[in-house]
């Protein structure tokens, strides 16, 4: 029985962006698929020019990659493929290690896939996951509109159809502005078509796949009306599949201690981004997910990469807001793209070499635009005017400064802002409430005892050095204020202390002695088990005396009243218990 009932228990941490399948949704999440399918190959193809490795390059990024994370993440939304942000961090890093686009270069780019993937399997063994914890819904909302701004600046060039400088948006934009009267009429024709498509699709119903239908009538018009003359299209791609095998390089120590650093970076910028990603279409979508699971996923996708020759993947917001603006809400969208591109790697790419480019651009800038989130960022403006700062920042950081960089800083904002929110807490004083024969939460300015001779001090957060000053501060407050009876004993109620450290323990140990020399016993309730051997391994058990610990409120008070009901026995009993101690 014992048995079943662990079967019954245990999952395997598989498929769970997968199931349960909704089957009212299951067409959506296709159709969803075919969309994503239509925008990331070229896109992906796009991809490969920023890292320098051959175009078929792009394909393989979804078809290995895409299906691992499926069906080893835990996230329903989030789309793993090729990233601007990590193609660029790769193509930095390894210059001058290779000739760009060598044989050389591209087995050095899956070497950095595998590193990678190590370091999230390291990640998920020592629970790293918790990183994701640390990115509030308002700095997600500022990273995902400073992600759409950066991308569709990018993207204006392609619209013009000009030619890109770099990766960095406001010297893209200056370069557009330069070059204005090189603009190709061509492009921009193509360009407003696509968008026209997209958008008046989703004006007449959600359901029409406008992407899909723009990226093919592209290539019929370009094939019909050698477009390829007038403006730049995809060219040649080779079809195939993936040989799977381990990079060919001089494997050696030297060169992983070479790479190292180069793939620790690789390696925060697809945790954090990844997570930014999955955190907030989770909180869009109602959804739940499991960080460290979803290391696993992305740990697994870039093995793929690695092995099937082909460059580091990450979480991309671009990719998952496709999928749902597309209407996707599950893996299924990603695998149904894996399949699609399947067959393109086996019978389709020489359509593709049609594909305006301008084309791609339109898409990207249009799914860019739709993450700027104008009205979550008003929203935040009337509600939460600070924290709307902090969202502004992380925005302007990802434009101005970079996607990795914006990440980071946006764990940092979300770690301070819980901080400057959590590190001083909400005190109070639990006292007697003769109307209602009960308690009472009163402020610790204005205290009143809960019994004649005690006085209930409820601490409402974690103790260590940041709030250990306030902690002394507001028990010597109480002990000093006049009382009628004056006070005898003064208990913290402790159920919110959920950790003591080093700073913290001298403080108790130095208030309980200021507290003793004033003829004021100190006592806690409702101590956890383990701060209670923390106390223990602190000396502030010894500190306190015995008996100086209980379990509730009600028996302090209830052990105080037995005291002033017999005095006699009272002061045996502590006087018993000071020697004891």
């Amino acid at each position: 029985m014992a048995q079943d009932s662990e079967r019954q228990t245990f999952r395997l941490p598989l498929l769970q962006g997968i199931l349960p399948i909704d089957r009212a949704g299951v067409g959506r999440d296709i159709l969803a698929g075919f969309t994503l399918a239509a925008l990331s190959i070229p896109g992906t193809m796009g991809y490969t020019k920023i890292i320098g490795t051959p175009v078929i390059t792009g394909l393989y990024t979804i078809l290995i990659p895409m299906c691992l994370f499926a069906i080893f993440g835990s996230s329903r939304h989030l789309s793993v493929n090729a990233d601007s942000a990590t193609a660029a961090v790769v193509a930095a890093g390894l210059a001058g290690m290779a000739v760009r686009g060598s044989n050389e270069w591209l087995a050095l780019c899956s070497l950095i896939a595998l590193m990678a993937a190590a370091f999230m399997f390291l990640a998920r063994v020592m629970r790293l996951g918790f990183l994701a914890d640390f990115l509030s819904r308002t700095v997600l909302t500022g990273f995902l509109t400073g992600v759409g701004v950066q991308v569709s600046l990018l993207e204006v060039s392609g619209l013009l159809g000009l030619h890109g400088t770099g990766n960095h948006p406001l010297a893209e934009i200056v370069h557009d502005l330069r070059s204005i009267a090189e603009t190709n009429p061509h492009a921009v024709t193509v360009s407003l078509v696509v968008l026209v498509i997209i958008v008046g699709g989703r004006r007449i119903s959600q359901k029409i796949p406008g992407g899909l239908i723009a990226v093919l009538a592209a290539i019929a018009a370009s094939w019909a009306l050698d477009l390829g003359a007038h403006l730049e299209t995809l060219g040649t791609v080779p079809s195939g599949l993936p040989t799977l095998g381990l990079p060919q390089v001089d494997w050696s120590l030297s060169l992983i201690w070479k790479l190292l650093p180069l793939a620790m970076a690789c390696f925060v910028v697809i945790l954090s981004q990844s997570a930014a990603t999955s955190r907030a279409y989770a909180a869009r979508f109602n959804d739940r997910f499991d960080e460290n699971v979803d290391m696993v996923g992305l740990g697994m996708a870039n093995l793929g990469a690695g092995l099937s020759g082909t460059f580091i993947v990450n979480g991309s917001p671009t990719n998952t807001e496709m999928v749902a603006s597309g209407g996707g809400r599950s893996q299924v969208s990603q695998l149904t793209t894996c399949v699609i591109v399947l067959l393109v790697l086996l019978f389709l790419t020489g359509p593709l070499a049609y594909l305006p480019t301008a084309v791609l651009s339109a898409i990207v800038f249009l799914v860019a635009v739709r993450m700027i989130d104008v009205k979550g960022m008003a929203r935040i403006f009337v509600e939460a005017r600070a924290e709307f700062w902090v969202a502004l920042v992380t925005a302007a950081t990802v434009v101005v400064v970079g996607v990795e960089q914006g990440i980071v800083l946006a764990m940092a904002l979300s770690l301070l802002d819980h901080v400057r929110r959590g590190y001083r807490g909400n005190n109070s004083v639990i006292a007697a409430d003769k109307r209602k024969k009960g308690w009472q939460m009163v402020p610790v300015t204005t205290p009143q005892q809960i019994a004649p001779g005690i006085l209930v001090y409820r601490f409402s957060h974690s103790l260590y050095y940041a709030n250990a000053a306030q902690f002394a501060d507001e028990v010597l407050f109480l002990a000093r204020a006049e009382a009628q009876p004056p006070l005898a004993c003064l208990c913290v109620e402790a159920a919110a202390i959920g950790d003591v450290d080093f700073s913290a323990a001298a403080m108790l140990r130095d208030t309980c002695q200021a507290l003793q020399q004033q003829g004021i016993r100190m006592v806690f309730a409702n101590l956890s088990r383990e701060v209670r051997e923390q106390f223990d391994r602190y000396g502030i058990t010894e500190s306190l005396g015995k008996h100086a610990i209980f379990g509730s409120i009600h028996a302090v008070v209830t052990e105080h009243e037995e005291k002033l009901a017999a005095p006699e026995t009272g002061a045996a009993v502590e006087n018993g218990g000071a020697t004891r101690s």
